[in-house]
């Protein structure tokens, strides 16, 4: 049975592919607009993700090369309660950490609390006493020293800035390390030869570095209450589950991500509001370029009417539609990557977020955020970028694409 009407056979895939992609071109304006928007939306979504990666980074890396170490060693006692009593018993276990894949070097380190005291000012102080030369290799601190230099001998201290500020201390000068030994209470008087400015608020507010020897004498420790280990970026827990087979019962190694303590809940928590915003950004973004292809539907009501009476079939006037947006997408994409790796790899080798957050490192020192904030490169981009593209894709198919296919030809050439 027929209705009278002489329908054309379907156009090839290929016809209409062709069809679809000379349509873009025919309507420059409009699809420079769309390719605009897409790739201003790939663009903000590879920036977004390098900062939020970037930021998770540098904090830890803050941490690992400024506060603690890339891996730590210590007894599990002193892990609860970080005492010089809770010293590690032996150090017999450090020449055979060489060996372990991964570990770039070693470095004892004992930590105490103490008295510090100038020719005016007293004030309690967290004191590290460090191997000069183990201790460049294993942190950034001695890069920082400012004004004199670095730890060359016993008898000597590195102060942070904000410490040396508030005792009124200076290089040259003198001032007093008094602690509570193991064999009783200890003083010692040193040299100020260094002060440090590393834009970690954590560090430079407390710093008080000395000589490991100065360290055993002050404390009665012979060997360290810590061995921290220089390893690089990433390799921190797999380094650390490697040497834990060494090390004797009732001492742990541990990576940077296990000594962050409370920060690292911060970390992940704010990772997990960034993949919720990042929803929400996906939504709205994919909304934005399929509102701007139901517009440009609008627009070409009469125009799409033409080209159904001529003998495109609904479903394919749906598929022309829904191909056109495709391209159109697809090259928005190609550029935001390009532009949006372009900014990622900028951020990711210029310190320009550090700045930025120079305040929030001051006014929370636990931060333990440094001035040097940079942003991360990943190939994920291209798949958090890509999404935003396929579900815009996908909305232009169920929208634009279905209004596409039920057009009435006759009503749709008397549009205005």
């Amino acid at each position: 049975m027929t209705d009278g009407t002489r329908r054309s056979p379907p156009a090839p895939a290929a016809a209409l592919f062709r069809l679809a992609w000379r349509n873009l071109w025919r309507h420059r304006h409009r699809t420079i607009l769309l390719l605009v928007v897409v790739a201003y939306v790939t663009f903000l979504t590879i920036v977004y993700w390098s900062f939020i990666d970037g930021y998770g980074e540098s904090v830890i890396e803050a941490y690992a090369r400024y506060i603690v170490a890339p891996v730590r060693i210590a007894s599990d006692a002193w892990y609860e309660d970080p005492d010089p009593e809770n010293h590690l018993r032996d150090l017999e276990f450090v020449a055979s950490l060489a060996a372990v894949p991964g570990v770039r070097s070693a470095s004892p380190r004992i930590q105490f609390p103490a008295l510090l005291q100038s020719a005016y000012v007293s004030q309690g102080a967290e004191v590290v006493g460090v191997d000069p030369e183990g201790e460049l290799a294993l942190s950034r601190v001695p890069a920082k020293v400012v004004e004199g230099q670095w730890l060359a001998a016993p008898g000597q201290v590195v102060l942070g800035e904000e410490v040396a500020r508030r005792i009124d201390a200076r290089v040259g000068e003198h001032v007093v390390v008094s602690a509570g030994s193991l064999a009783g209470p200890q003083a010692m008087g040193l040299r100020v030869v260094g002060i440090a400015r590393t834009g970690v608020a954590a560090v430079d507010q407390t710093a008080v570095i000395i000589h490991l020897e100065d360290a055993r004498q002050l404390t009665g420790v012979a060997t360290a209450t810590t061995v921290d280990l220089d390893v690089a970026r990433g390799a921190e827990a797999a380094v650390a589950k490697r040497v834990q087979a060494l090390l004797p019962a009732g001492v742990t190694a541990l990576g940077v991500w296990d000594l962050l303590g409370p920060i690292k809940a911060d970390i992940e928590a704010n990772r997990i509001f960034a993949h919720i915003l990042a929803v929400v950004i996906y939504v709205f973004a994919a909304l934005a370029v399929a509102s701007t292809i139901f517009v440009s539907v609008m627009e070409r009501t009469r125009e799409l009417g033409v080209i159904s009476a001529l003998g495109l079939a609904p479903r394919q006037l749906g598929s022309l539609v829904t191909l056109e947006a495709v391209f159109a997408c697809g090259l928005g994409w190609l550029a935001g990557l390009v532009i949006g790796y372009v900014a990622a790899w900028i951020l990711a080798s210029y310190n320009i977020l550090g700045p930025l957050f120079r305040t929030v490192s001051a006014s929370i020192p636990t931060a333990g955020l440094s001035e040097e904030v940079y942003g991360a490169v990943r190939a994920s981009y291209v798949l958090y970028s890509g999404m935003v593209v396929a579900a815009a894709a996908v909305i232009s198919a169920l929208v634009p694409g279905r209004r596409a296919a039920r057009l009435r030809p006759a009503a749709a050439m008397r549009a205005e």
